[in-house]
C-alpha cells in the first residue's frame, strides 16, 4: 500500500515537472500578447477616481477570469471537434480589436463630443459616474476575452503532442499568469501616485530621499498613462494585425518587404480603418432611417 502511494507521489512529480517546463515554454511563447495585453488594459483600468480605482481593476479582473472559465473548455472542445472553428473566432476577435485601435486614432484627430463633457464635469451625477465605469470594464473584459482566446490558443500551440492531461495544465497554468500577472501589474501602477504621496508626507520631516522618490513616483503616472494610451492602441493593431498575417493567407502574401511588426501593424490599422469606415457609414445609414 505504502509503495503504491510513493509511486503515484512519484508519478505526480513527474508530471508536475514536465508541466513546469512546458509552461516555461508556453509563457515564452504569449509573452508578446502578454505585454500587449498589459498595455491594453492597463490604459483601460486608468482615468477613474483615486478610490475606485482598486474596485474597477477587480471587477475587470474578476471578468477576465471568467472569460478564461469560458475560453478554456470550448477551446478544448473546438480542437477536438472541429479545429478551423478556433481560427474563425480569432478572426473575428481580430477585426475587434482592429476596429477599436483605429476608432482611438480616429477620435484623437478627430474633435469628439467628449470634449463638451469634460467641461461640464461639474454637473455629473454619480449615477453617471458609475454607468462611465460600466461601460469602461464592460470594454476592458471583452477585449480581454479576444486576447485571452488568443493567448490560451497560443499556449495550446506549444503543446499539442502532450498528453491532454499535460495540455489542460499548461494552458490553464498560462491563463492564471496572464490574469494575476497582468491584472496585479496594473494595480500596482495605479497605485502609484497614491503611494508616491504617502512617501513624500512620511519622509517631509525624516528622509529627503523618501521625498524624491516619492515626487518621482507622483510625476512619473501622467507620463505612464499617457505612454500606455499609444502603446495599447499599438498593441490593439499589431495583435489584430497579426492574428490576419498567420491566419489569413491573403495578408500573409502583402508587405512581406517590411519588418514583422511594422507589417502587422499596417495590416491592422488598413483593416481597422475598413471596419471603422463600415460602423460610421453604417451608423449615419441608421440615424438617416430612424429620423
Amino acid at each position: 500500500m505504502a509503495s503504491g502511494i510513493f509511486a503515484l507521489l512519484d508519478d505526480v512529480a513527474a508530471l508536475m515537472d514536465d508541466v513546469a517546463a512546458m509552461s516555461k515554454i508556453a509563457t515564452k511563447k504569449t509573452a508578446g500578447i502578454l505585454g500587449d495585453d498589459l498595455a491594453v488594459n492597463a490604459e483601460k483600468a486608468m482615468g477613474f477616481v483615486s478610490d475606485r480605482e482598486i474596485p474597477v481593476i477587480w471587477a475587470i479582473t474578476k471578468g477576465s477570469f471568467l472569460n478564461k472559465l469560458i475560453i478554456l473548455p470550448v477551446v478544448f472542445i473546438l480542437n477536438a471537434i472541429y479545429p478551423p472553428a478556433i481560427i474563425g473566432i480569432l478572426i473575428i476577435g481580430g477585426l475587434y480589436l482592429a476596429y477599436e485601435g483605429a476608432e482611438k486614432i480616429y477620435e484623437f484627430f478627430v474633435p469628439h463630443p467628449k470634449e463638451v463633457v469634460a467641461e461640464q464635469l461639474e454637473e455629473i451625477t454619480p449615477e453617471q459616474v458609475m454607468a462611465f465605469e460600466k461601460t469602461k470594464i464592460s470594454s476592458a473584459v471583452r477585449t480581454d476575452f479576444i486576447l485571452s482566446l488568443e493567448i490560451i490558443i497560443i499556449a495550446m500551440g506549444t503543446v499539442t503532442d502532450a498528453p491532454f492531461v499535460n495540455q489542460l495544465l499548461v494552458v490553464t497554468v498560462v491563463a492564471l499568469i496572464a490574469t494575476v500577472g497582468v491584472y496585479g501589474i496594473v494595480a500596482l501602477m495605479v497605485r502609484m501616485d497614491d503611494a508616491g504621496y504617502k512617501l513624500i508626507k512620511k519622509g517631509t520631516d525624516k528622509s529627503k530621499f523618501l521625498v524624491f522618490l516619492g515626487t518621482i513616483l507622483v510625476k512619473s503616472l501622467p507620463i505612464i498613462i499617457r505612454m500606455l494610451a499609444v502603446l495599447g492602441t499599438l498593441a490593439l493593431l499589431l495583435v489584430a494585425g497579426g492574428i490576419f498575417v498567420h491566419h489569413i493567407d491573403f495578408f500573409h502574401h502583402i508587405l512581406t518587404s517590411l519588418p514583422a511588426t511594422l507589417q502587422e501593424f499596417l495590416i491592422g490599422l488598413g483593416v481597422g480603418c475598413m471596419v471603422l469606415l463600415f460602423v460610421i457609414v453604417f451608423q449615419k445609414i441608421k440615424k438617416k432611417l430612424s429620423s
